[in-house]
């Protein structure tokens, strides 16, 4: 989305946020899409200068890209390309480059085929999902170059959330800190941006200019969210969440400083608004870029795959996404009900297919195995592969990508099946508790009710037993979801649980089911980042460890 903004008189500077998509790995691609809206910025926006995110050639985060043999020289031939066709504007772009001093994540700033200014990354980030001390080798220095002018000093990403880097820029005569981004979304991050940004605005007395990514990544959800902060630390722009564009800000030089004149300020979106918005970017992205041709779900009648139905219908459209009823002896007549109502009510394609004759044949087949053995959670995940089974088998036949309903709180107990509720290519969810699942699942039916009351209100089951509900195997969800956040998210003991206030054999047993299900979450599908520690990237156990049984014992 480009907004015509005509350029006032008194602008002395007309900066444009490239906030964009780019494909990981896609270098060509990258540089085309560069090429185009700088064009774009120059002839239909007037402006002096367009700023591109982190690393906008190679995408973000190119991980082990960067280790293959010939990918900086094609890195290199594309910057040259955006050089020789881009003229009568400065552009500044991210992208690695290679020199004799190792590997930099760096911001060229271009005019009329010239590289004029290079400013290289200080501060590497080496934590949660980050890993640039892998690949590159920290700059040193400072970038300030003249454009229109004024003098704008350039930062990258994580440089901006230390003070020395901004404050070298001013003492050397900037006038305007421009910092590009790739800086993924979690909940309450655009907040903790902006605060960051705010302080060093406050300490150098001079506007700042935050340019994000936007797009789906993996995991990885970059929410754009660019904005503007004045000299005194206030947002006086934001451009809006997860939408592509290109955004002029302008400025008008006072005195020696450069003041933001108003512009754009996009509300920020509420928390259950900005996460439902992440998940259906990341479905969306994930699933256009890696070519498929659509989405297959299970639908139970339960709360968890309503929601994910739901995403998955505003991310690539109802006539995109097939949902299958799978029903079983268990399987309440009203969970068949409410399948089939969120199904019409969404314009989806459905179909029933009885999990019975199947499960009879396992049965039969394993009639030895079974004989004189009460029934278990044996049965029970006979019944889970089965679904699998027919699930991927769609999936197969019509290239559609197979999407999983757990939850987080699920996923962190293992309560899930290998091989059957967990078979898929992506998981939606797999990063959500259950208490947001249930606001989630409300934010979505006040855009409009498509997923039955009913479905909220009765209690979780997995209907693979007579009369099952979740608590006859968990804690209740208001008790498990804070001892799972205090436990995966915090890095709390379990005395310090204790102390918290929750029952110690609740929390030990809860420990013990957390730590001994990592080797079924290393088998789980990606899914997308909405938390700080979300399994995977963020937290990384061992599936063989002595810590827990340490801490059991002491």
């Amino acid at each position: 989305m480009t907004q015509s903004v005509p350029r006032p008189e008194k602008s002395a500077l007309r900066l444009v946020m490239a906030q964009r998509d780019f494909l990981v790995g896609a270098v060509s691609r990258n540089a085309d899409g560069v090429i185009e809206a700088a064009q774009q910025a120059r002839d239909e926006l007037g402006a002096d200068l367009i700023v591109f995110p982190e690393l906008t050639l190679a995408g973000y985060p190119p991980e082990d890209l960067l280790l293959r043999p010939g990918f900086q020289e094609i890195v290199d031939q594309a910057l040259l390309r955006v050089r020789s066709q881009v003229s009568g504007i400065h552009v500044l772009v991210g992208h690695p480059e290679k020199t004799a001093e190792g590997r930099f994540n760096t911001a060229s700033l271009i005019r009329d085929g010239d590289i004029i200014a290079r400013c290289r990354k200080h501060n590497l980030p080496n934590y949660s999902v980050f890993d640039e001390k892998r690949y590159f080798v920290a700059g040193e220095g400072f970038c300030v170059a003249e454009i229109a002018g004024v003098r704008v000093g350039v930062s990258i990403c994580e440089d901006i959330w230390m003070p020395e880097p901004a404050q070298a820029a001013v003492a050397a005569g900037a006038q305007l800190l421009v910092n590009l981004n790739a800086s993924p979304f979690h909940i309450g991050k655009g907040n903790e941006r902006e605060a960051v940004v705010a302080n060093r605005a406050q300490e150098t007395h001079c506007a700042v200019v935050y340019v994000n990514l936007v797009g789906g990544q993996d995991e990885l959800v970059f929410d754009g969210e660019s904005f503007v902060v004045d000299q005194a630390g206030t947002t006086v722009i934001r451009a809006p969440a997860y939408q592509h564009g290109l955004y002029p800000v302008d400025f008008e030089l006072a005195g020696e400083s450069l003041k933001p004149l108003p512009g754009q300020l996009t509300p920020r979106l509420s928390e259950e608004a900005s996460v439902y918005h992440a998940l259906v970017k990341g479905v969306r992205d994930y699933i256009a870029k890696n070519g498929f041709q659509g989405a297959v779900i299970g639908l139970s009648g339960g709360i968890d795959s309503a929601l994910t139905l739901c995403i998955a219908v505003d991310a690539i459209g109802a006539d995109q996404v097939e949902a299958l009823m799978m029903p079983s002896r268990y399987t309440a007549d009203i969970s068949l009900e409410d399948a089939r109502a969120q199904a019409r009510a969404l314009g989806v394609d459905y179909r029933e297919i009885s999990i019975e004759p199947p499960f009879n044949a396992f049965l039969e087949a394993l009639s030895e195995v079974l004989a004189g053995t009460e029934a278990d959670t044996t049965e029970e995940n006979i019944q889970a592969r089965c679904r699998g089974v027919i699930l991927m088998a769609v999936s197969n036949k019509q290239g559609r990508i197979l999407l999983t309903t757990g939850n987080k709180s699920e996923m962190s107990v293992g309560y899930a099946t290998l091989y059957g509720d967990m078979a898929g290519g992506f998981a939606p969810i797999r990063d959500v508790p259950k208490l947001l699942v249930y606001r989630l699942a409300e934010y979505r039916n006040s855009l409009g009710a498509v997923i039955p009351q009913r479905v909220l209100d009765r209690p979780p089951s997995a209907e693979l037993a007579p009369d099952q509900k979740d608590e006859d195997s968990l804690p209740p969800y208001s008790v498990l979801d804070p001892i799972l956040e205090g436990y995966i998210a915090q890095d709390l003991s379990i005395e310090e649980l204790v102390h918290r206030g929750f029952d110690r054999d609740t929390v030990r047993r809860v420990a013990t089911l957390v730590d001994r299900n990592e080797y079924k979450r290393r088998q789980a599908p990606p899914g997308v980042r909405i938390t700080q520690r979300a399994f995977g990237r963020d937290r990384r156990y061992p599936i063989t460890s002595g810590f827990l049984t340490a801490q059991l014992r002491d």
